[in-house]
Parts: structure tokens; C-alpha cells; sequence
């Protein structure tokens, strides 16, 4: 079954138009990003400033070099504080571990952690700043930490915070899940916003400080030469997992459906393969047959596949070989990540009742409500629910048009 998965994922890739698939860009017409304009079009904004980066391994310019070098070697700046949001300043510590405080060997800055004792930098933190500047790539999912982490650094800075914006790697075009009740509100999601935004981080910022949901003295500095309608390889900028397990353009796609097993007792994927395209459980032996039922849905832009996986320790029956479901990502301008994830939820519910498990909590936080939790145990539940969340996604885009800054 493995050989079968993989022969038929690589047949896919190379023959239909897949998001890893990435072809190279016109020379000149490559995306330049805002850490790229600040540095050679902007760099008054920070000139004689004592300044304070929030980023991580994704905060790079070009030929590799990370922000933290690049600003630190700017002729005029004093580079006086690093921040870390989750998985770390080097993106590689697991979800949800807590994050310690360091100084940087290389340049001898202070890195402080925003996923540790605090999630917002504090007065201390803060001391010897006089601008605070976000550079991380985003995924365009409401359920990623690192949108959250800028809305409350924005708000607790109480000083000039800049965003270096960067490509939405799922399109900017597409806005899609529905809406997070506040009620629900957490640290995957902080403010009412659509599952899957489409905004690049910059329109976020830009859209939660005009609106007044965040009260941050803001400055974009905008990317050069992108469109709303690219994929994260039209850019041509280099492919960076953005956290540890979202590996490839594909998985940054279905993120926004599969996330929803980490509220379940079923491995999201996490200590396998493929994150995000695999989802698995000791009990889901008939893997197969439900990949079989879900392919005859003919959900649009995904197959389905099945093949055991072994499960590295620390994960959801980590150390065990098991059953798992495959989502193979075939035309990616059709898939809608959250039917995606509602229809695998409701296919694995419906023929494990007794094994299967919410962490309720969780799944209602991920989800933004508790419907997608009871749309999926009723009969019919999640087919009335997905027209009421393309309704809301839709007021959504309608809604922040006014703050985009790329069209």
C-alpha cells in the first residue's frame, strides 16, 4: 500500500498543478518582499531607532540572509531586541512547547520568548526599544499562532510597530471556513476573522488597527510586485516550512481542514510523512474503505489514499505503526480545505462512534464555534452547515476590501 501512495503521489505531482510543483519566476518580477522594501526603499523608518524584531527562520531576505543579520548591519539602526513566537526564533521547536529566553551568539542580542511565561512582550522586554518590527511568513490560516502573536505584540508595544509584509501562501483571493464566534476567542484565534482570511499579514494588521479591534500606531511596508491571485511558487521567492509541520505548499493548503483532528483522538499527521495530508488512528482499520466512500463524494480538487505509517514518539500513538487516510492535493485551485476536513470528520464518525473522541475544548477553539463539533455527529449536519459558512466568509471579504493593500 506505501509503494502504491507514493508512486501515486508522485505521478500526481508531476503532472498536475500542484503547489510543489514550483516553477521559477521571470527574472524581475520576482516578489520583493517588506523586509526587502524597508531595506532599500524604507529604511528611514528605523534609522537612529533602537529596534526590536519579532521573527523567526522565515524572516529572510535574499540569498538567505536572515532579518536579524540584515538589520543588525544596517548602516544607522541598533538592533536591541529579538522576540520568538511559537516554535522559536529557529522554527524548530514542537507545537505548544514553551519557548526560553537567550541572547543571540552571533549578534549578542537578547532574544525574548512570546510563547513562554508571556505571549506579549512586556515593559521590561521592551525597555530598549524604540520601534517594534514584525517579519514572519504567515499561512493565511485563523488557527496559526503567529497572526495572534503580532495582534498582541501590536497592542502591548505602546510604540511604533511595523509590519514587513509577505505573501499569503494559500492565494489572497480565496477566503473560506466561516467566522470565529468570539466567544470562542484564543490563541488560535483572537479576533473574528474567516478560517481561511485571505489577507496577506500586512492587510490583517492593516484591517484589525482601522477597524479599531486592536489599537496599535501601525505602519505596512508593503511587498513589491505581488498579486492577490499568486500561489506561494508564483513569488519566486525560496519555500521555508513556515513551523515544523507544515512541510510543503499542499499541507499549508488543507491545513485549514485537516487542523481540526488535533480536537479529536486521531494523529493529525504529526510524527509522519506527511502533516496535514495524513490523519490516522490505532482503531481506523478500515482506512482504505472510508478512503473509498470519501473519493466517491467527488470532493472537488482532493483524492483520497490509504497506507500505514509508522508514528514517531511524543506524537498521538507515537512509536506504533497505524492506519492512516491520505489527502493528495489534485487540483488546487478547486480544494476548499474546511469541506475537505468536515467531510473526513463525518466519514470516520459515522464508522467509529465508540472509538472516536473530541477534545472539546480543542476542536471548538480550532473551529471558531461548537457547530462544526455537532454538525458532524448529526445526519446531515455538516451539509447545511458549509452553506452558512460560505455565507459568512463571504461578508468577511466583503468586509475587509477596504483594507487591502495589493489588487
Amino acid at each position: 500500500m506505501r509503494s502504491r501512495l507514493l508512486f501515486h503521489a508522485a505521478w500526481l505531482a508531476a503532472t498536475l498543478p500542484c503547489l510543489t510543483a514550483a516553477p521559477v519566476q521571470a527574472q524581475g518580477s520576482r516578489v520583493r518582499t517588506g523586509l526587502e522594501v524597508l531595506l532599500t526603499d524604507s529604511i528611514h523608518l528605523v534609522r537612529g531607532k533602537r529596534v526590536g524584531l519579532i521573527t523567526n527562520h522565515t524572516g529572510q531576505g535574499p540569498m538567505g540572509k536572515s532579518s536579524v543579520d540584515l538589520l543588525h548591519a544596517a548602516p544607522g539602526v541598533r538592533l536591541t531586541a529579538l522576540y520568538g513566537p511559537e516554535h522559536g526564533i529557529r522554527g524548530v521547536a514542537r507545537a505548544g512547547d514553551h519557548i526560553a529566553s537567550f541572547v543571540d551568539s552571533a549578534t549578542g542580542v537578547p532574544v525574548h520568548s512570546l510563547y513562554g511565561e508571556t505571549r506579549v512582550p512586556t515593559a521590561a522586554m521592551l525597555k530598549d526599544v524604540d520601534v517594534l518590527v514584525y517579519d514572519i511568513q504567515d499561512v493565511g490560516a485563523r488557527v496559526y499562532t503567529y497572526p495572534w502573536t503580532m495582534a498582541l505584540a501590536a497592542e502591548a508595544a505602546r510604540k511604533p510597530f511595523i509590519v514587513l509584509d509577505r505573501p499569503n501562501l494559500i492565494r489572497n483571493d480565496r477566503v473560506e471556513g466561516g467566522v470565529l464566534d468570539a466567544k470562542y476567542r484564543s490563541f488560535v484565534g483572537q479576533y473574528p476573522v474567516a478560517l481561511r482570511y485571505g489577507l496577506t499579514i500586512g492587510e490583517l494588521a492593516n484591517y484589525l488597527v482601522k477597524t479599531g479591534q486592536v489599537k496599535a500606531e501601525l505602519t505596512v511596508v508593503p511587498m513589491q510586485n505581488y498579486r492577490p491571485s499568486m500561489w506561494w511558487n508564483e513569488t519566486g521567492l525560496s519555500w521555508l516550512n513556515p513551523s515544523p509541520n507544515i512541510r510543503s505548499g499542499d499541507a499549508a493548503l488543507v491545513y485549514t481542514g485537516t487542523v481540526f483532528f488535533e480536537g479529536t483522538n486521531l494523529n493529525e499527521g504529526r510524527g509522519m510523512q506527511m502533516p496535514f495530508q495524513m490523519v490516522g488512528a490505532s482503531w481506523l482499520t478500515d482506512a482504505g474503505v472510508i478512503a473509498n466512500a470519501l473519493n466517491a463524494k467527488r470532493i472537488p480538487g482532493v483524492v483520497f489514499d490509504s497506507a500505514s505509517q509508522q508514528v514517531e514518539a511524543g506524537f498521538k500513538f507515537g512509536g506504533e505503526t497505524i492506519p492512516v487516510i491520505v489527502v493528495v492535493v489534485s487540483d488546487r485551485e478547486r480544494v476548499q480545505p474546511h469541506v475537505v476536513g468536515l467531510h473526513m470528520l463525518r466519514a470516520i464518525y459515522q464508522r467509529h462512534q465508540k472509538e472516536f473522541r473530541w477534545r472539546e475544548s480543542s476542536i471548538d477553539r480550532l473551529s471558531g464555534s461548537d457547530r462544526l463539533r455537532k454538525a458532524v455527529e448529526t445526519d446531515g449536519g455538516i451539509e447545511a452547515l458549509i452553506p452558512i459558512l460560505d455565507r459568512e466568509s463571504a461578508a468577511f471579504a466583503e468586509q475587509v476590501r477596504a483594507y487591502r493593500i495589493y489588487k
